[in-house]
């Protein structure tokens, strides 16, 4: 049985190796096998799925996984290779059959790699022809759904309206944050946010006589106002005011919403900007926060509108909701704003955190050459592959920064790849602009320690030449 079981685990996770390669390098060293050979029917002999990566990353795990059971070196790598050449055969035999490359065939896709490998380890093991038959069987069937969920919900639209390009990665984590719900797998998916955090952390500062002090420094959030002064600002924008809220997170303490209509209704502006990160939680319902959200976003009165991105903690399922609020979303998108026939552009780019899901050349796609441009991210750590496409304005959150900060050390944990001085306020990089908000609300544990809120104006200037 504990070799039926080695075995099972093995071919598996040689059948699995190619698509996770996929998932992970995408469109990066994926040279396909037959090299877009033609047969003379027409048809391609394996067709664009077929990659030498995939090949490798057979073999590969094969030689590897087959060690780690204790299978000799050699029955491994050979396993491996004859079950990439089984799936080789299956694609040919599908090409030939006129299916399309990529296209489910049950059985046709699952027995010959899962058989072929048998004509080293059948005899090797001395296993009879009954054996190797309910092998193939169940290896089938577990092979078979593995394909299904890879095809079906990793590299589908989930729903027609869907606004992200179609990653298996997003998508997965997409399921992890925004569909398991139930415990206690959204918790052992979430671990940082479900355990470190809501457990351990808040557990810490309550051992430590801290814990409601810092409640009370996460209510206290401020107005900040900064400007920025711009030559190529068209005139009719000077004095333009930016509304930037970012970081809500405003289910995850109590009064912190009304705390921040109090000063929302003392801040006049001409336009509104979200920047992501709307539940407390990267994981479980939105619920509590959209029920916060629509207390809060009918306050909001600018001319031009309420923009808004999606941060680590959204699923796009919000945006919906959102929509029907009044809020405008950019994802990987642009709008112009028009003042007696000259524009500024607002570029909005998803989530480049945890979903991975940014795309700046969809973002800039519609901008003229020599136009002024505002650039919004829910994080900074984009800010180098930003540069390339010169936005006068860079504008994000995510880093809340720090939130627990320790003088004269500043913040514990950014929680972003970017440098720290990207991590609060104004900040410069190669003549790109940029402001990084300290953001509304809390996140992981609800508490600051010397380091505000804040709900933020930006003010655009026109420098005189």
């Amino acid at each position: 049985m504990m070799l039926f079981i080695k075995l099972l685990i093995l071919l598996w996770l040689v059948n699995f190796a190619p698509p996770l390669l996929m998932v992970i390098l995408e469109s990066k060293c994926n040279a396909t096998l037959d090299g877009g050979y033609l047969l003379p029917d027409g048809r391609p002999l394996f067709g664009r799925h077929k990659t030498i990566r995939g090949i490798l990353a057979g073999m590969i795990a094969g030689g590897s996984v087959g060690l780690l059971l204790g299978f000799p070196l050699w029955l491994s790598l050979g396993a491996g290779l004859m079950s990439m050449l089984g799936d080789l055969f299956s694609s040919f035999m599908k090409r030939r059959l006129n299916f399309t490359s990529g296209e489910a065939v049950p059985g046709l896709d699952q027995i010959p790699e899962g058989m072929l490998p048998f004509i080293l380890i059948a005899p090797h093991f001395s296993l009879s022809i009954g054996y190797v038959l309910i092998f193939g069987v169940i290896f089938g069937v577990g092979a078979y759904f593995g394909s299904f969920f890879l095809n079906t919900v990793l590299l589908t639209k989930p729903y027609e309206s869907y606004p992200r390009r179609i990653r298996p990665i997003t998508r997965l984590r997409e399921l992890i944050s925004c569909k398991i719900t139930a415990s206690p797998f959204s918790h052992i998916l979430n671990f940082e946010d479900a355990i470190y955090y809501h457990l351990f952390m808040k557990f810490v500062f309550k051992a430590l006589h801290i814990y409601e002090r810092g409640k009370q420094n996460a209510l206290a959030i401020e107005k900040r106002e900064v400007s920025f002064h711009f030559r190529d600002l068209p005139d009719v924008f000077d004095g333009y005011r930016i509304l930037f809220l970012a970081d809500l997170h405003l289910d995850g303490i109590d009064g912190l919403t009304e705390k921040a209509v109090e000063i929302i209704r003392q801040t006049p502006a001409d336009i509104c900007i979200l920047g992501g990160d709307f539940r407390m939680k990267t994981y479980g319902p939105f619920s509590a926060a959209l029920g916060q959200l629509r207390l809060l976003l009918p306050e909001i009165h600018v001319m031009d509108g309420i923009l808004g991105v999606l941060g680590n903690h959204d699923c796009p399922e919000i945006l919906a909701s959102l929509k029907e609020l009044g809020v405008a979303f950019l994802v990987n998108d642009s709008l112009a704003i028009e003042r007696e026939g000259k524009c500024m552009w607002i570029v909005g780019t998803d989530d480049c955190h945890y979903f991975r899901a940014q795309d700046l050349e969809s973002a800039f796609g519609k901008l003229p050459l020599q136009c002024f441009s505002v650039l919004v991210s829910h994080s900074n750590e984009i800010y180098r592959e930003a540069l390339s496409y010169r936005p006068n304005l860079f504008l994000c959150g995510h880093t809340h920064a720090g939130q627990i900060s320790i003088p004269p050390f500043g913040p514990v944990f950014t929680h972003s790849k970017a440098p720290r001085r990207f991590c609060q306020g104004k900040w410069d990089y190669e003549g790109m602009r940029g402001y990084t908000s300290a953001g509304v609300g809390v996140s992981g544990v609800p508490v600051r320690f010397n380091c505000k809120g804040e709900v933020t104006l930006i003010t655009l200037r026109r420098e005189q030449a």
